[in-house]
């Protein structure tokens, strides 16, 4: 692969990311514009992905959002849905507008938190070409849901808590609150089911953290991109995990439901199994099968 470093500006804060294209002919490919899930950065075992639909191809646009990474923005580890939705949107119009870029071949690829993302993206959007989704978290109130059955309602009234802690601490002026992103049972974190510790820390690279702003804990629930998946009017492939505790797979077959023009794929292994194994070559399988038909290069 060839490898671009970029930036471009979304909402006055500088985003960062890589273009990746299959050689240097400066062709007008179709591109896929990528991002990662939870707190995680492009460079977080996205590589497989990247590699695939390049030897396929394909450009593909890798960006971190506002707050994470290698972008700008203060405090760092500050989660926002809104933001990131915008990130989103800032990061489409830049890649429509790169040379060797065919902006009128856009796919949308998110996992997991960005699963739900490119939902809501898309719907806002209304002229991207495709959506991938993989194990997709479209629905915060039902992921909330899903910690209060696997940890109990103490480690939610815990997450509130320092929820609170952080949004005063940010409104004096002073340093977020931080509490981990993944944690074993029993430890205060955002997920903390039996699998999660264990499949999100070996995904994090070297300009990634495993902490984020306890404020995050108030704005999940609210995040509901579910609501805005009839909008989204474009082939949509969503991949779910039926053994997924971060992001329940009902919510994700329901939203899938909702999409006019989408097609679904069941694996039967939990939410970080996707990343490596037998899983992930399926994904990859079925992600370049769905990309032939719907984005052909």
């Amino acid at each position: 692969m060839i490898e671009t470093p970029l930036e471009f500006p979304s909402q006055g804060t500088t985003c960062r990311g890589v273009l990746y294209t299959p050689d240097a002919e400066g062709r007008d490919l179709p591109c896929i514009v990528m991002a990662h899930g939870f707190g995680l950065t492009h460079a977080s075992g996205l590589a497989p992905f990247k590699e695939a639909f390049c030897d396929a191809g394909y450009a593909v646009f890798a960006f971190d959002y506002r707050h994470f990474g290698d972008s700008d923005g203060q405090p760092r580890q500050t989660l926002s849905p809104g933001k990131e939705v915008a990130d989103w949107l800032a990061a489409l119009k830049f890649a429509r507008q790169l040379d060797g870029v065919d902006g009128s071949r856009i796919c949308l690829w998110g996992t997991s938190f960005s699963g739900g993302l490119v939902i809501a993206a898309a719907a806002r959007d209304g002229d991207v070409q495709c959506t991938i989704s993989q194990c997709p978290m479209v629905d915060g109130l039902a992921s909330l849901l899903g910690v209060v059955d696997y940890a109990g309602i103490m480690q939610a009234m815990r997450l509130t808590w320092h929820g609170s802690v952080d949004w005063i601490r940010r409104g004096l002026g002073m340093s977020p609150r931080y509490i981990a992103s993944a944690a074993r049972p029993g430890e205060l974190g955002m997920m903390t089911a039996e699998d999660c510790q264990d499949g999100y820390v070996p995904l994090l690279a070297d300009n990634a953290l495993n902490y984020v702003a306890a404020g995050v804990s108030f704005t999940i629930p609210l995040f509901r991109p579910t609501r805005l998946a009839s909008k989204v009017t474009c082939p949509a492939l969503v991949l779910i995990c039926d053994r997924d505790t971060v992001a329940p797979a009902n919510a994700a077959a329901k939203a899938a439901e909702k999409m006019p023009n989408s097609e679904v794929k069941h694996y039967p292994v939990g939410h970080f199994d996707v990343y490596r194994g037998d899983a992930l070559a399926q994904s990859i399988r079925d992600q370049l099968e769905f990309l032939g038909r719907r984005l052909p290069v």
